[in-house]
């Protein structure tokens, strides 16, 4: 029977005795010191000669009998050590003859996590033209089995639900093939559980795995013993001087008396790096300071520089050139308060936008902002110039999800082909959004939404009433072969008591661009006037359907479908469609876009290119 535990290994004396004996003497040291030098010797010759009469141009590895995840196995336990063949290609021969003694043993072990202990195992060498084959022939054998299995909790957490769930779903069976791999796996789950509900001592004082070559059979005993139950103590903070407490502590995700969690711990601590306020953050849990039983933790930061000035440009097809600059304070009268303000200029649109944001008083998401914008924007089919203010109250909601209230005030003065408005209104709102994405950089998967309702009335001092709501999304799907289906949305509806009251421009809906219906010039898209200008509509839909092939690390290839339009009228959506093909590369600073579009359902079809670069400095 072979048994497989952890060793455990007595204390060896390494020095003299006071006896006089066992010690080691000064003159054995010496001869030892000789011995090792000449076998030394010897040994380096030996390579000097082995190099020298080898050149051959390779050595590999071929298994045959098995495949697989048990054929991958083997040969990465077979895998060339360093130093058997130079980086000229040079051979040594007398390393290579003691590989090849070794490939049973290797292979034998590679073997045994899937079950297999009795394989026979053959290697050969054939050499031709200076090149070296080592082939290598597996019979596996018969698996071993599992013929009796113990898992069992204990200790004070032994009446915890989802310690005793993991132990009763334990993945290996009697009758099962024993994997040790899958056993690794399923004892290290069973202890990290026991770690993240506080059950810091969690350890296997039995761990073992008694195998029966002759029968053919394996008995698993696995007993976790929990050990005393752990809670967070005090928290304290350091290297942040001017951030008081209680706004350094809306990034904890415990509290005093919670039992104590690692993962809490690293949410924590992603919570403080993700705040982008500090250089550093330490957090440091000492079990051993613990007393009765709660642990006392210490989040060490080092503070960032709070102002911060940034350059950025690009371009788009939208809006061409462009050049932004922004400011941001993320400390601001030492209470943690946030002012941002930035300055954005491009042919076509030019803006000057601030706010100022009051951090929640519960967590990181949670605040209360202040904006102020100012914006011209002259387009094909419009001219508008506005300044808003509004204020928002937003909650987070968890994993992602946020909920608002709002008020905004907005004075316009605009024109679209024949029309013009000229207006002030206050309209407060709700929103609702959610985002969880799994990269920044080059996300794979994810989704985001974001639903609005908005309303006013002359009654709030507005010039017209109108109620208005607004639905985006957009969701991105992995498929097999490195391909990705990105799906994106937005639909708008307007309901005014007049229906004969104009719509501000600012609050009336365009369809056609890079982020709408490609194929189509920017904001081209909607009702129109008498004269056939396009004065935008009071309803909006559009849908896209792309569909990529990652190509490497850092590039894309895509093809594309786009529909929607604005309309007055839901009955009488005229939609417009676009196709084509485009190519994306995936910098550090955010994707550079190339679409070639093609229009659908027209006489005459026309085609456009859509790109888009960013940058910052």
């Amino acid at each position: 029977m072979n048994a497989y535990a952890d060793p455990i290994v007595a204390p060896r004396s390494c020095g003299p005795s006071s006896s006089g004996k066992g010690g080691i003497s000064v003159t054995s040291v010496k001869r030892r010191k000789i011995r090792f030098l000449f076998i030394l010797g010897l040994v380096l010759c030996g390579l000097h000669l082995s190099f020298r009469e080898s050149a051959a141009d390779s050595v590999t590895v071929e298994v045959q009998g098995i495949s697989g995840d048990v054929l991958r196995n083997v040969e990465a336990a077979l895998a060339m050590p360093p130093g058997l063949v130079s980086k000229e290609g040079i051979v040594n021969t007398i390393w290579l003859d003691y590989f090849i003694t070794q490939v049973p043993a290797k292979a034998q072990s590679a073997l045994e996590p899937f079950g297999y202990y009795k394989s026979h195992i053959e290697a050969s060498e054939v050499s031709e033209e200076g090149k070296h084959r080592i082939i290598v022939t597996v019979s596996p054998g018969s698996h071993i089995s599992v013929s009796s299995l113990e898992v069992r909790v204990e200790g004070p957490g032994a009446a915890e639900r989802s310690l005793t769930a993991l132990a009763a779903s334990f993945p290996l069976k009697i009758g099962n093939v024993l994997r040790q791999d899958v056993y690794e796996k399923a004892k290290g789950d069973l202890r990290t559980a026991a770690l993240d509900l506080g059950y810091l001592g969690a350890d296997f004082p039995v761990h073992s795995v008694t195998v029966s070559l002759a029968r053919e059979e394996a008995e698993i005993h696995l007993v976790l013993r929990t050990g005393p139950q752990y809670k967070f103590g005090t928290v304290a903070f350091t290297g942040a001087p001017t951030y008081p407490e209680p706004f350094l502590r809306r990034f904890l995700t415990f509290h005093k008396g919670d039992i104590f969690s690692n993962r809490k711990i690293g949410e924590t601590q992603l919570n403080l790096q993700n705040a982008d306020r500090f250089k550093d953050v330490f957090i440091e849990a000492d079990r051993t300071a613990a007393e009765e039983l709660q642990v006392p933790v210490t989040i060490r930061l080092t503070q960032a520089p709070r102002r911060r000035l940034r350059i950025g440009g690009g371009y788009t097809t939208d809006l061409g050139p462009r050049f932004t600059l922004q400011y941001r304070d993320v400390n601001v009268l030492e209470r943690g308060h946030e002012f941002n303000s930035e300055l954005n200029l491009s042919e076509r649109l030019q803006a000057i936008s601030s706010n100022y944001i009051i951090p929640g008083a519960t967590d990181t998401k949670s605040l209360t902002s202040f904006n102020l914008r100012f914006l011209r924007e002259d387009v094909l089919t419009y001219t508008t110039r506005f300044a808003s203010f509004e204020v928002e109250r937003m909650w987070s909601l968890g994993k992602g999800r946020l909920a608002g209230v709002f008020v905004t005030a907005l004075k316009e003065d605009s024109f679209a082909g024949t029309q013009s408005t000229n207006s002030f209104s206050i309209y407060p709102g709700v929103r609702f959004s959610a985002r969880q994405f799994d990269d920044l950089r080059r996300p794979t998967k994810g989704y985001y939404y974001l639903a609005e309702l908005r309303a006013t009335h002359p009654a709030f001092g507005s010039e017209t009433a109108f109620v208005q709501s607004i639905l985006e999304g957009n969701v991105l799907v992995p498929l097999p072969g490195g391909f990705s289906i990105f799906l994106r949305s937005r639909v708008a509806a307007t309901l005014q008591n007049d229906p004969t009251s104009d719509l501000p421009i600012p609050l009336r809906f365009f369809a056609g661009g890079d982020r709408s219906v490609r194929g189509y010039t920017y904001q081209s898209l909607g009702p129109k006037d008498e004269l056939g200008d396009v004065v935008g509509g009071k309803n909006l839909f559009v849908a896209s359907l792309q569909l990529e092939r990652a190509v490497g690390r850092d590039w894309g290839i895509l093809a594309f479908y786009d529909t929607g339009n604005a309309f007055n009228d839901f009955s009488q959506m005229d939609l417009a469609q676009g196709a084509g093909l485009g190519v994306r590369y995936y910098s550090p600073v955010g994707p550079i876009e190339v679409d070639v579009a093609r229009q659908l359902g027209v006489m005459s079809p026309g085609y456009r290119i859509h790109f888009s670069i960013g940058f910052a400095l």
